[in-house]
């Protein structure tokens, strides 16, 4: 089945699809009364250089103590280690590193109704993901906030989450300013974390992210071109904007020679290959790195103390289709169905391919050239930058694509350093949550990753498919994917979950015990 423009139509509609709640939890060992992870090195989150070996102790779902046990290459001063007890779990770390656990700030729990949550948390946990914001599900906001308790609770094998409600949603539509305060009270009163905004007309919207920011929530935008021209991210940044998704809103608050983006005269914003087509041309139509106007609203935003979660992989299909859709994990790991809704269609979003060539690759490629340069100079000038991913559209699938959101950071032009403090700190401030996750720290929640190659030195190592290598003895192997992925302090083998995956995967393509499904990557 196809669903026409997902997420925004079940925002305008305010319609729930039914998805497959996730499962109680049967993996994961803990929490303990006492957790010793033993030797690792440390790379904090905060932008400090990796330091070790280090003991770490958790006592139930709270780190308790970190220790400096020794130099690398020396042996280690057992008389600084943290003595063990009796009843205490321990984990040789040696040669592994360890950081904090990964925060996606835009981390959609399925795309379609038919993907399992299971499938996806599963996903991101094999990933070292943590935490998501989810900004607002289709499967409506009691469904999100019931796994959201879950989670909480650990009842479930899924990240913490983060609950951002679709604005609106639930209702019969939002025409007033007092409907829109109205909406956000009652938003909040549900239990929800925030909101996540498509746009509005401007004094409606202006009015819920007043609202919402005096109930002390959070809001994410992505700025769509049916509400931009009226309203730019310097006008929902001035209202309580918290944090801008993707791109949408920026370039057109760059406009010096225009108002409006140069809309050919038979464009369609329904048409999606219209609407990625021209969007890729969007930068060059914005102020020029380094002018007056491209300063200005930098400026205005960093005083802002704004956030920027420019989810960057999302669009790489549009730079480079043949990459994208030849991933190396989509055979064992992407569901036929998640695979049929990728394709080419005229009605699904994201499945923009009607005839996507060279032309539309080269404009993309320049695009992201001015994306980035905007981007890293954002976070040189002290601006904050996360990382999120927005899986499960345009050949993205969940925690694979949270990586190549890394990977693409690091092409922007941020250090390997800086990239991981994207992933962790960053995302904890922009949710408010710094003093809790983020970072490795005494009193903070046990959220953590455990990986045994460097991936300040490679980040391929966290894919889950890990990073190809060439042995001594010419044998071709596969280095690295996460080891465990610690959250709340209990300990979970991220490649038995990879397993379950598989398997999953594995399951969906047979009926009768023979495969019914094509092969990936390439279509039949």
């Amino acid at each position: 089945m196809r669903y026409p423009f997902a997420l925004l139509f079940v925002f305008i509609t305010g319609l729930v699809f039914a998805q497959t709640p996730a499962p109680e939890r049967t993996e994961g060992d803990g929490p303990y009364d006492r957790l010793i992870i033993r030797g690792a090195t440390l790379i904090n989150g905060n932008g400090a250089p990796p330091m070790g070996p280090v003991d770490i102790v958790i006592t139930k779902n709270k780190i308790s103590q970190i220790s400096i046990v020794g130099y690398p290459g020396v042996s280690i001063d057992n008389s600084k280690r943290p003595r063990s007890g009796e009843n205490d779990h321990e984990i040789d770390a040696e040669g592994m590193y360890v950081l904090p656990g990964f925060i996606d700030m835009h981390g959609h729990i399925g795309s379609i109704s038919e993907i399992p949550a299971e499938y996806v948390f599963k996903l991101w946990m094999a990933h070292g993901i943590t935490t998501i914001r989810e900004p607002g599900s289709f499967q409506g906001r009691d469904w999100t906030l019931d796994h959201k308790k879950r989670s909480s609770k650990n009842e479930i094998t899924a990240p913490r989450i983060i609950s951002y409600t679709g604005f609106g949603m639930g209702s019969d539509g939002i025409n007033t300013e007092e409907e829109a305060r109205k909406w956000v009270r009652a938003n909040a009163e549900a239990g929800s974390d925030g909101i996540k905004f498509f746009g509005a007309r401007p004094e409606i919207m202006k009015a819920a992210l007043e609202e919402n920011k005096k109930l002390g929530l959070g809001a994410a935008c992505h700025h769509a071109q049916t509400n931009v021209a009226w309203l730019n991210v310097l006008n929902s940044s001035e209202w309580g904007l918290t944090t801008m998704e993707h791109w949408y809103g920026l370039p057109e608050a760059m406009f010096h020679d225009r108002t409006v983006q140069h809309y050919p005269a038979d464009y369609n914003y329904q048409n999606e290959q219209q609407r990625f087509e021209e969007a890729g041309k969007l930068w060059e139509q914005a102020a020029a790195p380094g002018s007056e106007k491209w300063n200005e609203v930098m400026n205005t935003l960093l005083a802002r103390d704004f956030t920027l979660d420019p989810t960057f992989n999302i669009y790489e299909a549009n730079r480079d289709l043949m990459r994208a859709r030849n991933a190396d994990w989509h055979k064992d790991y992407t569901l036929p169905v998640q695979w049929d809704f990728y394709a080419p269609s005229k009605v699904s979003h994201g499945s923009y391919w009607h005839a996507w060539g060279t032309e539309q690759e080269v404009a993309w490629k320049k695009n992201y050239l001015l994306w980035m340069t905007f981007v890293n100079e954002y976070k040189n000038r002290g601006g904050r930058v996360t990382t999120g991913s927005d899986s499960g559209y345009i050949y993205q699938l969940y925690g694979f694509a949270y990586i190549r959101e890394l990977e693409l950071l690091r092409e922007a032009g941020f250090h390997p350093l800086e990239v991981i403090r994207s992933a962790t700190l960053m995302g904890a401030e922009a949710l408010g949550l710094q003093n809790q996750i983020g970072t490795i720290e005494v009193g903070k929640l046990a959220d953590l990753v455990l990986v045994e190659e460097n991936p300040l030195a490679d980040l391929k190592v966290l894919y889950g498919t890990g990073a190809i290598r060439l042995t001594e003895e010419n044998e071709i192997i596969r280095a690295g994917g996460v080891k465990y992925t610690i959250k709340d302090g209990i300990v979970y083998d991220a490649k038995e979950l990879l397993k379950d995956v598989r398997e999953m995967v594995k399951k969906a393509k047979l009926t009768d015990g023979e495969i019914t499904q094509p092969g990936y990557p390439n279509w039949d």
